[in-house]
């Protein structure tokens, strides 16, 4: 079988970053790390990318604006004709910081904002005035008509606000709003006691979904597989959240819009760490592939790696993960599976949904 088609790469320039936020995967921290890959390493593994593949290139960290040659990255990414996007904190972004990532070819950048005032964010990423900073990092893209995203992430301190935060991001100019749902991986594993309940998820997303469906800029759920379960089962006129008056159209009437698919780990996407390590995502750390090892062939690893042949392997998932009907879509999260039940091949979770399949079988086995 031949390898689907890469279409995104997350690459960790840098796992430094200044902030203590609470989720972080990487446990990032404000000191030097060994190893790290060279900027002659990095535009090695962008040459072999461009030899096979045209996917978008996020740039990203810890904080990627911590390393000095951030700039000299994302030009040689642009060069290579790379759609470069750029995820950070934020509070490094002033105008002249736009303007060079302008210069260099960034297209977009991604911003995270936990909560939609400051008491939350702060508390959420550890450090006292991280809300006000990211917001005047903010202003000046707007100013510089850099494109930005809000990304959040969701957990019992603040999936109460969902829908506060998407206004915040929509009164703020920004292009889309991306929530992701808790890993508990890194220093999220301390918070795991935070992590939505299923039933929670599955409501989460409903509202996500209802948001979705009237807003004016784009929501994109992530590390939230089984949301592309739950577009595809709203009804024209469905009204999917309790106490909405407002009946919401199907995603197929929208002009332009196409239904999410769940996780694209291995299957379109990649993540590449500070030093060089492939996965399937900066969520599930598991290697497919050392690049040192390879002499930077990235193509090898994405065609040959037996553990991403496992991943795409659907069919072939454990549990209610590999009975679903929505098993193409959706796919669960390989990460959670793993981090909670220590398979990542395992069913997802956090999924309340009961295959058709399996409740044939159990109908039967009743009679």
């Amino acid at each position: 079988m031949s390898a689907p088609t890469l279409n995104l790469i997350a690459f960790e320039i840098t796992r430094r970053c200044p902030l203590r936020c609470k989720h972080c995967r990487g446990d990032s921290r404000n000191e030097d790390y060994t190893g790290e890959l060279t900027l002659g390493e990095i535009r090695a593994v962008l040459d072999n990318t461009a030899e096979f593949a045209d996917p978008i290139i996020i740039v990203t960290g810890g904080e990627p604006l911590s390393r000095p040659d951030v700039f000299d990255i994302t030009a040689y990414s642009s060069a290579r004709g790379f759609r470069t996007v750029l995820a950070t904190c934020g509070h490094l972004l002033d105008d002249s910081t736009v303007g060079r990532l302008l210069d260099t070819g960034v297209s977009r950048i991604s911003v995270s904002l936990d909560g939609a005032s400051a008491d939350i964010h702060d508390r959420f990423r550890g450090v006292e005035g991280a809300f006000d900073a990211a917001l005047k990092g903010l202003e000046a893209a707007r100013r510089h008509g850099l494109e930005f995203q809000i990304n959040s992430t969701l957990t019992s301190f603040n999936v109460t606000h969902i829908e506060a935060l998407h206004d915040l991001a929509l009164s703020i100019g920004a292009a889309g709003f991306h929530p992701f749902l808790l890993v508990p991986m890194g220093r999220g594993a301390d918070i795991a006691g935070s992590a939505l309940s299923p039933d929670e998820y599955e409501g989460a997303l409903v509202r996500i979904a209802a948001l979705a469906l009237r807003s004016p800029i784009e929501i994109k759920p992530t590390c939230s597989p089984h949301y592309a379960r739950i577009i595809r089962r709203i009804k024209p006129d469905e009204k999917p959240v309790h106490g909405s008056s407002e009946p919401c159209n199907s995603p197929e009437s929208r002009p332009g819009t196409t239904l999410p698919r769940g996780c694209i780990g291995g299957k379109h996407f990649v993540f590449i760490s500070h030093t060089g390590m492939v996965q399937i995502c900066g969520f599930l750390d598991i290697p497919a592939g050392d690049l040192r090892e390879t002499g930077w062939n990235l193509r090898s690893i994405w065609e040959s790696s037996d553990f991403l042949r496992r991943i795409r392997a659907v069919d072939e998932y454990a549990g209610k993960c590999g009975a679903c009907e929505f098993r193409n879509v959706c796919g669960g999260c390989r990460a959670r599976a793993y981090y909670e039940n220590g398979d990542y091949l395992g069913e997802e979770p956090k999924c309340t949904y009961i295959p058709a399949r399996l409740k044939t079988e159990k109908s039967a086995d009743a009679r």
